[in-house]
């Protein structure tokens, strides 16, 4: 049985498309057979992200209408095999989603993958609810701002109290905090939220902190996951995070301020 795993937010922007696109490729690079579906009924962008938007025939809306088969509507990812995205609809509403459809594809892709990705659509809505019903555990993406860790904090009260484990008095979903664009400067500056900030407020266990970087920009625009780009400080803290999120002990990297060397100093930069 695969391992339902929900990416998260109370709110947009925070990059949960791109954390899902980087985990679940993560995943497979490590020999995981892993599906990445995207929740975002109507605004669909994991396959602009994964670089596979020309190659959407049908999509998830399609499949729980009996429209297509998983086999017609799966693309299999160019770059790695063990990876494989189902789009979003981008002509249907959200309450397209029915929680018994959703159900139907998750037990049949849970034949085939070790790990189901539902990227979710931010805010709290059906969408929302629908891709966090059945997790086994969710990535929770926040940025280090008052605004975003707060509704970060109202979704962690949905996971404990709307999943389906919670209805069937099962152990709880389990709760992840992926900590992205985090800028140590500003930090500094008390411009930013720290580490220690959030994780105070929000009290879950940190998997992740993935720096501000340019890096995740160019990869967006190039239909590239940003973990495939292994010299960038993102994409290592990518990579990093999959490690913790499969069990290992990694130490945190781009915490702190780099310090210049002479020559930085002297000649800038």
């Amino acid at each position: 049985m695969a391992k339902i795993i929900v990416v998260t937010s109370g709110k947009g922007g925070v990059g949960k498309t791109t954390s899902s696109a980087a985990i679940g490729t993560g995943l497979a690079l490590k020999g995981h057979k892993t599906v990445i579906i995207d929740f975002d009924i109507g605004l669909r962008n994991l396959d602009l992200i994964m670089g596979c938007e020309r190659r959407v025939v049908y999509d998830f809306v399609n499949v729980i209408n009996g429209e297509a088969n998983l086999k017609q509507t799966l693309i299999k990812d160019k770059r790695i095999d063990n990876l494989f995205i189902l789009p979003a609809s981008q002509t249907r509403d959200k309450d397209a989603l029915t929680k018994e459809g959703v159900e139907r594809v998750l037990n049949e892709l849970s034949k085939d993958f070790d790990f189901i990705l539902c990227d979710s659509p931010a805010g709290i809505e059906s969408g929302a609810m629908m891709a966090l019903y059945f997790a086994d555990e969710a990535v929770v993406v926040t940025n280090p701002e008052v605004s975003s860790v707060r509704d970060s904090d109202r979704i962690l009260g949905m996971l404990s109290s709307k999943s389906r484990r919670a209805e069937q008095g099962l152990d709880s979903i389990k709760e992840h905090l992926l900590l992205t664009r985090y800028n140590p400067e500003r930090v500094e500056k008390g411009e930013m939220l720290s580490v220690e900030d959030v994780k105070e407020i929000l009290s879950i266990d940190l998997i992740g902190v993935i720096p501000e970087s340019q890096a995740v920009l160019n990869a967006s625009n190039s239909g590239q996951p940003v973990i495939l780009d292994k010299d960038s400080d993102a994409g290592q803290a990518y990579l990093d995070t999959v490690d913790r999120l499969l069990g290992e002990n990694v130490p945190f990297r781009f915490l702190t301020v780099e310090k210049k060397g002479l020559l930085k100093r002297i000649f800038g930069g």
